[in-house]
């Protein structure tokens, strides 16, 4: 299946909420627009792969400011708090891996 990534997060109503563009076994992959807002620390049972399209993501990651820019990829592993900074803008890929049974885990704002 071939998939538009660009064209799939410009469509997406709001910056931060992820749509799932496909998964391969327990794997997820998602994509999101970032428009320049924080976001809160949060953290996970599983590493998460932020591979950055287009524009920054400037990260927080175990206390440590990350800038990753278009083509550049950023893994944040298990358990790490990470947080995303001021100036964050463009289109975000993530890939997580998910346990048995259970759905992509939501990214970005509260209520998404």
């Amino acid at each position: 299946m071939k998939t538009d990534i660009r064209t799939a997060a410009a469509g997406l109503p709001d910056a931060w909420g992820s749509s799932l563009l496909g998964r391969i076994g327990h794997t997820a992959v998602n994509v999101l627009r970032m428009d320049g807002r924080t976001l809160e620390p949060e953290s996970h049972d599983t590493a998460e792969a932020l591979l950055v399209l287009d524009g920054t993501l400037r990260l927080l990651a175990g206390g440590t400011g990350v800038d990753a820019r278009a083509g550049e990829m950023y893994v944040v592993e298990a358990g790490v708090e990470h947080a995303v900074r001021p100036g964050s803008r463009g289109t975000l890929v993530i890939v997580e891996h998910l346990a048995p049974h259970r759905p992509p885990r939501g990214h970005g704002l509260a209520g998404d």
